[in-house]
């Protein structure tokens, strides 16, 4: 599957088979997924996919998508490309020159043994197209590349051996180099697309040691494990499936769940899930559902799911193509049949046919979307924001809501306290001694904070941690303790003890340092902007109370998706921001989504773009800098259709030589690249434009 045009001939060849309820395309993972009747067996669904011109094998069990060599195959074909580009460009110069009829006649034929090796080999991801698609007698935009590319090598070869003044080696070599280019971007693309899911599952512990009925332990794989066994987890494990705990107490990250940021006590009779990670005392657990049946798999479905709907959005370029290669066969046929009837010899008739073709390849149309995705995504990229699917700038220019989660999104993710004036200097040495020996995130926090404030840790004796209940030890014979967080107004708290004495130190999750003046900005650009998050409902009431937005709150992986289903089927855009394990379903449903760059590796492969920084300004960016670069790609469609407008008659009428149309044909794509640069400098003027907005917020 090329583009939007393949997807639509196969969603629509299935569904009109009988027994078909449904056919869905996942076009960064090149599958469909067919909802059919028992009657029809998986040869028949691949026979009729290979008579709409696919090839076809069932995918399996496994959720991820199969890695091909499509990627690196585009890559060598563009490097070689590039290589005879270069060089036969170098020899083009000589003969333009003016050369005389010798030199330019051993150019010719030294760009021929440099051309003709080049155009077999990076030709051949558009012959194997066209040859397929013609194959099963239809059509697309590899085509008219492909009869272009051959009859101008031949009419060259022709040349050469006759002794003629024109060859268009340079011009075919420079044309495949472009398209190469264009096709290698989106393969890039959707490579990427394909390994959020491989993230999520690698969270899963691989295997867990499971106690036998005589005591002994054993280690098993995950895919081995099954319900009724009991895992031993010690303290740092993740887990490998999702069970109840039978025995022991600990704390543990379940982040990747409930969005919660905080570590939560968890005791005898509790669930936990595959992936959570046990950060106490080691616990045993009687499995209850392991491998595919995992919540973790459930979610790593979901993505695939919200994956899939993706697929269905159809790209300017892809949408044209469709009327563009009849078009050009055509004038082409009527270009040959028209120069025969006026008396002209067979060579000038091909000539002019060639020249057609050239001078209508559709070189600048393919680079009228492409162009301006990579100066537009470079010129974010050096303000802050990755952007990792070319399309995604185009979903960000049609978003008209904006929807957050909280923690480590529009906060830091980094509770840190309050106020250290509430410790002395002795209390501030020993709270660093012992925060600085716990995994806990307060601790991590506490411990931070103190070093920051040039705090040197207490020397303390007996150092022992008891999971749920906090750190102890002896200072100077004094017994010293960092007690279990208690929940406080607005956040979270945690104790120091010393002898008698008892301090409170409390904590907050700060917002980041532009959260306010970025809803502003987005507000100002005509977006409506919400919460959505897995915390408890008092932290996510906080923070939405302070920014004026309206929240929902602990909010299941599922349950994010099935909102962002729901704001599409009303006829929204939704973007999503988000940054935990949670978000990867919304992230990979909402029409395109943003991660922090201290995301879960999870989270940032499922989104669309990522923005590093403590600042959340680039998602503002991001939108004012994708409308315009919609702008300039409507302009360069629009450069793109004066070129063929104006070039065509000339074509159609002699007055061009296949030269001389391989030159029109890059000076148009020259033109396209060249107002796509300009979205470099309008990035600057949207961020200046952002920050201004922010100033006045």
């Amino acid at each position: 599957m090329r583009c939007a045009g393949c997807i639509a001939k196969v969603e629509r060849g299935l569904g009109a088979l009988p027994g078909v309820a449904a056919a869905r395309v996942n076009f960064s993972a090149k599958r469909v997924a067919v909802s059919h009747a028992q009657a029809l067996s998986d040869d028949d669904l691949i026979e009729a996919l290979r008579t709409l011109g696919f090839e076809a094998e069932r995918a399996g069990d496994n959720p991820l998508a199969r890695e091909d060599g499509e990627t690196r195959a585009l890559g060598r074909a563009l490097a070689v490309a590039g290589f005879g580009m270069m060089n036969v460009m170098l020899l083009s110069v000589s003969v333009w020159s003016g050369a005389d009829a010798v030199t330019r006649a051993m150019f010719h034929w030294i760009s021929a043994l440099i051309a003709v090796p080049v155009i077999a080999y990076a030709g051949r991801p558009f012959f194997a197209s066209a040859a397929m698609a013609l194959r099963y007698r239809r059509t697309n935009m590899d085509v008219p590349i492909t009869i272009g590319v051959l009859l101008a090598t031949g009419m060259s070869l022709y040349e050469t051996a006759t002794g003629g003044p024109h060859a268009y080696f340079d011009g075919v070599v420079m044309l495949l180099f472009f398209l190469l280019a264009g096709r290698m971007l989106d393969a890039m693309m959707r490579s990427r697309a394909r390994s959020g899911i491989a993230a999520l599952l690698g969270r899963m512990g691989k295997g867990a040691h499971v106690l036998n009925a005589d005591g002994t332990t054993r280690y098993v794989l995950a895919e081995g494990l099954a319900p009724g066994m009991v895992m031993l987890v010690a303290a740092g494990e993740s887990l490998a499936a999702d069970g109840v705990i039978v025995a022991g107490y600990t704390t543990i990250d379940s982040a990747m769940l409930t969005g919660e940021s905080d570590p939560r006590p968890v005791g005898e009779g509790d669930t936990i899930h595959a992936g959570m990670v046990n950060l106490g005392d080691p616990v045993r657990v009687k499995v209850t559902a392991a491998a595919r049946d995992t919540a973790l798999a459930d979610i790593a479905r979901l993505m695939d799911e919200a994956g899939q709907s993706r697929s269905r959005y159809v790209r300017i370029a892809d949408r044209a193509s469709r009327f563009y290669a009849p078009a050009v066969h055509s004038l082409a046929l009527l270009a040959f049949l028209g120069w025969l009837l006026a008396g002209a010899v067979l060579y000038k008739a091909l000539l002019i046919a060639v020249s057609v073709l050239i001078i209508t390849c559709p070189c600048a149309l393919g680079l009228a979307v492409p162009a301006a995705q990579v100066v537009a995504a470079g010129a974010l990229m050096r303000r802050g924001l990755l952007i990792k699917d070319g399309s995604a700038l185009e979903r960000l220019a049609e978003v008209d809501e904006v929807l957050f989660d909280k923690t480590g999104t529009l906060t830091l993710g980094e509770p840190r306290p309050l106020d250290l004036g509430v410790l002395d200097e002795e209390g501030a040495r020993i709270a660093l001694a012992l925060a600085q020996a716990s995994r806990h995130p307060l601790s991590r926090g506490l411990a931070s904070a103190l070093r920051e404030a040039g705090v040197v840790p207490a020397a303390l004796e007996g150092l022992r941690e008891e999971a749920g209940e906090g750190l102890q030890a002896r200072f100077e014979g004094t017994l010293v303790a960092l007690l279990r967080p208690e929940f406080e107004v607005g956040g979270l708290a945690v104790d120091l003890v010393v002898g008698a004495a008892r301090t409170r130190i409390t904590f907050a999750d700060p917002l980041r340092p532009d959260t306010r003046q970025t809803i502003a900005a987005l507000r100002e650009q005509g977006l409506a902007c919400s919460i959505v998050s897995g915390d408890r409902e008092a932290s996510v009431r906080q923070v939405a109370q302070a920014l004026g937005l309206f929240a929902t709150h602990s909010m299941k992986p599922a349950g994010k998706l099935a909102l962002l289903e729901r704001l599409k089927r009303a006829g929204h855009h939704p973007l999503m921001v988000g940054d935990g394990l949670n978000d990867g379903p919304a992230l990979a449903g909402a029409h395109v989504s943003i991660a922090p760059g201290g995301a879960s590796d999870v989270s940032q492969q499922a989104a669309d773009a990522v923005f590093v920084g403590a600042g959340l300004m680039p998602v503002a960016l991001a939108v004012r800098a994708a409308r315009r670069t919609m702008a300039v790609v409507r302009q360069n469609f629009a450069l793109a259709c004066l070129y063929n407008a104006l070039a065509v008659p000339l074509a159609l009428a002699g007055l061009v030589t296949p030269l001389i149309a391989a030159l029109a044909m890059s000076a148009s794509s020259l033109v396209v690249v060249g107002n796509s640069l300009r979205l470099a400098r309008c990035a600057g003027k949207a961020a200046r434009a952002g920050s201004a907005a922010g100033g006045g917020a």
